[in-house]
This record gives structure tokens, C-alpha cells and sequence, in this order.
């Protein structure tokens, strides 16, 4: 989630001959200053969002440079901002989440790739792929090389990240092409070091602007112009980037005592690879290894004379490349089949699995398997066969002790989050109703498509929920429920659905969760959040720009109160008025809500004022055991205990102490008829004087009653 580098920023004025130490998204943001950058803007969202936390907080260091620095409404608007490039030599870079931030850029992207670049345009992406990944599992290897931009996948340490921050910019220049920087989630988070440069001011930025503009058909996208930029493609930027790429060393090649075999590799997978190389004793600490490794750190374009060098005189190559379409699989047997070179065998995706991150353990599997095929002399087979087994033994042991298999734990909801208590209405309605459609997007509500709630039947992208309602709702029963996060609001609900929904006069329901940041990516701000600084922007209203729009059917509610989310809910769904109608659901994001209070408290039990906590309980004497208020929240603060009646095995309901006094489990319990087991507290500290007699009242007023009580017992 959202972390602050007020502290670490001061890094990024390190010069030269000093040494950086520290996260490697901090490092990538260093190495744009030295790299004399004029520009960055970019999109929130994993992995790479703490590069816009890291921006954002540098704002200071970087007006110093002249850099502008701009958090874009959507990834296509951040990719439009490379545009500055096209006519002028300023150096640009942009940043978003892959696979899916670049199919939102994707159109400005193919533009930008068409007319070229004259300044450096370089676009670092966040490749989320494999474990703690959160969107759909594709490569950005593909969109590269449709669009013929050049794909770094750096080795994982920070001297290497940052150099080919520096060096894509020159590729970019010396080529006319942008130039894609990936990192993997455990990239971006790589503690390390580096020797420094001082930091760069741009030739042209908002200190030194340009004076005179300049035009240029030949580099608009548009006959017969653009039928010259494709053959500009193949005849003249390809050639340029190869001949960049050999002469700037950009791959890496590290030999080893088993010449007769060999791998290839993503630079990305070199840490993974080394790690599992030393479980067989073929590698040191320090990654000296005993098998020759070529390590592509520029995965496209490939070079064919590094590659039939590396493999000439090999028996066996292992390919290692993670993720599908095997891309640089194919290649490299295309490769050396046109060399006319029939040797080495490669073998690639059928040692290693087809699709999946290729974890240590993974790569720990295939790289036995090869050595198994391969059998190089030197190797001793047993030691290989014994690694494996062990892993394997330690996998079944595992398994003996658990018992069974270790449940699935998918995201959910944080505590207290202000959207649980929407879809405990939405559930009731939707059994009152029979059955609803609800059109879910992208953001934490995506959570309420699993247990309890089970809500969402599609889920199409950011901002997409009511443009994908358009098909289903003319042919419904009834009317769609859609669901759409302010932050898919603004980066494209607005434009793709509302506009286009209040446009066809749809009769369609549209419930927008407004918390007041774009949470799931770190609680980032958005054009709605409250409290924008100067430098953040102006703040925009929801329900103003959709009553500007024309919209008649639009009610704001209290996120919390589920009786009153249901009852706009039934009103919507059941009103004979036609037409897009809009509940906004107000409710602003816990754990954003604590980090703003809890400063807040601590100051004022510092100077001895009151503070007041508000918790709940369950009375286990007048709990059923019905379960329906975990069953409708599914809040993580609602557990089970056992019953402290003898008489009574079923455990009761109990609330623990993470709770952050929602309310919503006794609101759901009064809303839905259940049961009056849940109690309010309110937890004071540095009480006044006041207080104290007030609570010393009522505990000697509620003595003498329990007392008058057991005697006319």
C-alpha cells in the first residue's frame, strides 16, 4: 500500500562518487535525474506505483531540475505525454502497470512507435506477472514487438536497473523508437547499491523552454507519411538498434567451466537462476557459475550473431523465458536454423512449464531436468538426483503435517473498508429481487466477487463496468446493477460509460464507491480526493460533473448505514423512471481514514486532551451461533470462539481486536432482522475529571442494581 519517501527523497541529490543505498524504484527514479529528463508522468498501479509515490513526493528536488512531473488521468493520456518527444529533444518518461495499463496506452503507443521520437522516449513498466500479481497473466514481450519498440528486461540489482535506465534513452535516441523498461514486482523492491552521477538539468525543460515550435508532416502518423515511417521501421531503426545494442555491450555474457552446454535468459530471471544453480553447487554467492549464461538484458530485438555465437559448439541450450508466447524460444531456433547451424539442441518450454512465474523452485526443477538430459561431464548425476529428492521430501513432509492442503487466501477487504458494508445491501436486495446482474470493474470492489458476497458477474477493465452492462441490460429481466470505483470514475468510467449511457438514455443502475483514492494501487489521489494540496491540483466533484451532464437520478449515500444503501438500491431498481440512475456511495477509505487520524490522536493524548475509540462487541450469553453477520460482512474482525457455556458446544460469534469500530456488523445484524447480540463501546483515554465521575456514577449506580437484583432472586 501507499508508503511515504519524505525521508528517502533527500537520496536523490546524491552526486557523484557517492554511493546510493537503497529500493530499487527510488534507484530508477535517481537514475531519470542523471539521465537529464525533462519529463515523467504516468498511472498508479502495481508494481511500479511507488515510482509515482516516489515522484510525487520529489517534487521539490525535481522543480530544482526543471522536471515536470504530472500523475495522468489514465495510462493512454500518460502515453500521450511522450509526444513531447516526437518534434523536440527532450527526454520523457512514463511509468504504469503491464499487461493492462499498456493496452489502455496502447493506441497512443502505436502512434508514438509509427512517427518515431527525436527526444528519448523510454516507458518503464511494471511487468505484473506470477505470484502477487493482480490482473490478467500476459506478456508485454508481445505488445514490443507488434509495435517494434525495444524491450529492456534488466538483471534485478541496481547497478544494472540503472544503467539501462541511462542506456534506453540513448537506444531511443539513436534509433527514433521509445524504448520499454520492464521490471518485475520483485524488481521494483530490490534493496542494493550504486555508485552515483550528479544529476542532470535538462537541455530544454520549464527553466529553459523552447522558443519556437517546430512541424513536421513526415512525422504524422497519416498517408502517405506513415507507409515511409513503417519501412523507416525495418530499414533503417531495427539495423540502429542492433548496432547500438552490440556496440554499447548491452547483453551479458558470463562463462563457465561446462562449455558444451549453455543457457539463455531473461535478464529478469538472473537472480532466480543463480539462486537455483547454487542448490547444485554450479554457482558461488557472488554468481560465478560453472555453466556459460548469455543474459538478455535487451530481449527484443535479439541479436543473431550474439546468439549463433554463444550457441556454436554447444550440445545443449536451456532457454530460460517466463511466460507465454514462447517469443525468444522461437526466435533463437529460428535463428540458428538460418545460420544453418543444427546444433545445439534447445530445449526450453518442454523442461520448464508452459505459463506461470518461474519461481526458484521452478527453475530449480528444470534446471535438473537439463542437467539430466545433458548429463555434462563434470556433473555428478546423484548430487542433481539427490537436491531434487530432497525437495520433493520436504514438499511431502509439509504435506504430512498440515494434513491437507493450505486454503487459497485471495485479497479481500480490509477492515472496516467502507465498500463491505455496499455489498451486504446489495446481497439482501439481490435475494429479495430473485437474482441481480452486477457488472463489476477493477479496484477493491473486484474483492466482492469472492465469499461471502459472490457479486460480479463481469469484470472487463478500470472504468469499463457500465460499458460492459450495454449488452447485458436491454436483455435482463430487470435492471443491471453496475459498480464502478471513483478512480475507475475518472480514468475512464466517465468518458467510455456514463457519457455514453445518459447519450443512449440506458436504464441502467450505477452504484460508484466513493472512498477518495484510487486504493487498491496504494491510495493514490484522484481529481475527487479530499484535502488536494496546491501543487496536487483543484478538486473535482462526482456529483457535480454528473449533474452537469444532464443526469436527474443521482443520491448520495452513507456507505455505512445499509439500511439506506438498501433502501436506494430497492428505489432504483423498482422506479418506473427511465434512464441512467447514480447512488454514490460515500465512504472514505479505513485504512487511509487511520493513517489520517492516528497522528491526530497521538497529538492530542500528548497534550493530555481526551480521545475517544469507538469498538464493538458480541455478548456470547445472547449470541445464537446463526453466523448470518459473517455470512453478510465477511469482515476479517468477526471470528469465532469457543462458547464459554458449558451447556452450549456451538462456538459463539466474537469480534477481535483489529476491529476499527465500523459499525457494520451490528449494522447488518439490525438491518437484516438478525440478532441483538452486538454491543457498541467506546474506549476513552486521558479522560477529564468529568468523565471519570460520571463513569464512578454509573458503575455504583449499576452495582446496587445487580445487588437489588440478587436479592429478589
Amino acid at each position: 500500500m501507499e508508503r511515504s519517501f519524505n525521508t528517502e527523497v533527500g537520496k536523490l541529490r546524491l552526486g557523484k562518487g557517492q554511493t546510493f543505498v537503497g529500493e530499487g524504484i527510488l534507484a530508477v527514479t535517481k537514475a531519470l535525474l542523471q539521465s537529464g529528463v525533462s519529463y515523467v508522468g504516468g498511472y498508479q498501479g502495481a508494481p511500479v506505483s511507488h515510482l509515482m509515490d516516489v515522484l510525487n513526493d520529489a517534487r521539490d528536488v525535481l522543480d530544482e531540475l526543471g522536471v515536470h512531473f504530472e500523475a495522468c488521468g489514465n495510462e493512454a493520456g500518460a502515453a500521450a505525454m511522450l509526444g513531447a518527444s516526437v518534434n523536440y529533444p527532450l527526454r520523457g518518461a512514463v511509468t504504469w502497470k503491464s499487461v493492462v495499463g499498456t493496452n489502455v496506452a496502447s493506441d497512443a503507443l502505436s502512434n508514438l512507435s509509427s512517427s518515431g521520437v527525436k527526444g528519448g522516449a523510454l516507458i518503464i513498466i511494471g511487468e505484473d506477472y506470477g505470484e502477487g500479481a493482480s490482473i490478467i497473466q500476459e506478456r508485454s514481450h508481445s505488445f514490443a514487438m507488434k509495435s517494434q519498440m525495444w524491450l529492456l528486461d534488466p538483471r534485478p540489482n541496481l547497478p544494472s536497473i540503472v544503467n539501462m535506465v541511462g542506456k534506453g534513452f540513448e537506444l531511443s535516441e539513436a534509433t527514433n523508437t521509445p524504448v520499454m523498461l520492464e521490471l518485475r514486482i520483485r524488481a521494483c523492491h530490490v534493496h542494493g547499491s550504486f555508485e552515483c552521477e550528479d544529476n542532470r538539468k535538462p537541455e530544454f525543460s520549464k527553466l529553459n523552454p523552447i522558443t519556437k515550435p517546430e512541424f513536421n508532416f513526415d512525422r504524422i502518423p497519416l498517408p502517405t507519411a506513415n507507409y515511409t515511417q513503417e519501412r523507416l521501421k525495418v530499414d533503417i531503426r531495427m539495423p540502429a538498434a542492433l548496432k547500438f545494442i552490440r556496440e554499447q555491450g548491452l547483453n551479458e555474457v558470463f562463462p563457465g567451466t561446462y562449455e558444451d552446454i549453455g543457457i539463455i535468459l531473461q535478464g529478469g530471471m538472473y537472480n532466480t537462476l543463480i539462486r537455483a544453480m547454487q542448490q547444485f553447487g554450479l554457482a558461488d554467492a557472488f554468481g560465478a557459475g560453472k555453466i556459460p549464461l548469455y543474459v538478455l538484458n535487451v530481449t527484443y530485438p535479439l541479436l543473431p550473431e550474439e546468439v549463433t555465437a554463444f550457441c556454436s559448439g554447444k550440445r545443449a541450450v536451456m532457454i530460460v523465458e517466463e511466460g507465454q508466447p514462447a517469443h525468444l524460444e522461437e526466435a533463437i531456433n529460428s535463428i540458428l536454423r538460418r545460420a544453418g547451424i543444427n546444433d545445439p539442441q534447445v530445449l526450453g518450454k518442454d523442461i520448464l512449464p508452459m505459463a506461470g512465474e518461474y519461481t526458484g523452485e521452478v527453475l530449480l526443477g528444470g534446471l535438473g531436468r537439463f542437467l539430466k538430459l545433458t548429463a555434462p561431464s563434470g556433473v555428478d548425476q546423484s548430487e542433481v538426483h539427490e537436491v531434487l529428492e530432497e525437495v520433493a521430501q520436504v514438499k511431502q513432509r509439509a504435506a504430512e503435517l498440515l494434513g491437507e492442503r493450505v486454503p487459497m487466501r485471495p485479497p479481500g477487504f480490509c477492515i472496516g473498508c467502507p465498500e463491505r458494508p455496499v455489498f451486504s445491501a446489495i446481497k439482501m436486495i439481490d435475494r429479495e429481487l430473485g437474482g441481480i446482474h452486477v457488472s463489476s470493474d477493477i479496484g477493491c470492489h473486484t474483492f466482492s466477487t469472492l465469499p461471502p458476497f459472490n457479486l460480479g458477474n463481469t469484470v472487463l477493465g478500470f472504468g469499463l463496468s457500465l460499458a460492459a452492462s450495454a449488452g447485458i441490460a436491454p436483455n435482463m429481466g430487470q435492471r443491471v446493477i453496475t459498480v464502478m470505483g471513483d478512480g475507475g470514475f475518472w480514468h475512464n468510467g466517465l468518458s467510455t460509460g456514463v457519457t455514453n449511457a445518459i447519450f443512449r438514455n440506458d436504464d441502467s443502475v450505477l452504484l460508484i464507491m466513493e472512498n477518495g483514492y484510487t486504493s487498491a494501487t496504494g491510495t493514490q489521489n484522484i481529481p475527487s480526493s479530499p484535502g488536494l494540496t496546491e501543487k496536487e491540483g483543484s478538486g473535482i466533484s462526482i456529483e457535480n460533473t454528473l449533474r452537469s451532464l444532464g443526469l436527474q437520478w443521482v443520491e448520495r449515500v452513507d456507505n455505512y448505514s445499509v439500511s439506506t444503501v438498501s433502501e436506494a438500491l430497492r428505489r432504483a431498481m423498482k422506479t418506473p423512471q427511465k434512464g441512467l440512475k447514480v447512488i454514490i456511495a460515500d465512504g472514505e477509505c479505513m485504512l487511509e481514514r487511520q493513517r489520517r487520524i492516528r497522528p491526530i490522536n497521538a497529538a492530542r493524548l500528548a497534550a493530555g486532551q481526551s480521545v475517544v475509540r469507538t469498538r464493538f462487541g458480541v455478548d456470547e450469553d445472547v449470541c445464537t451461533g446463526d453466523r448470518a453477520c459473517i455470512r453478510l460482512s465477511g469482515c476479517p474482525a468477526l471470528t469465532l470462539k469457543d462458547n464459554p457455556d458449558p451447556l452450549r458446544v456451538e462456538p459463539v460469534t466474537t469480534i477481535s481486536s483489529s476491529c476499527v469500530g465500523c459499525g457494520l456488523c451490528g449494522e447488518v445484524a439490525q438491518a437484516a432482522a438478525l440478532c441483538p447480540s452486538f454491543y457498541r463501546t467506546e474506549v476513552i483515554q486521558n479522560p477529564g475529571w468529568g468523565k471519570r465521575f460520571m463513569s464512578g456514577l454509573r458503575r455504583r449506580v449499576i452495582g446496587a442494581l445487580v445487588g437489588t437484583a440478587k436479592e429478589l432472586s
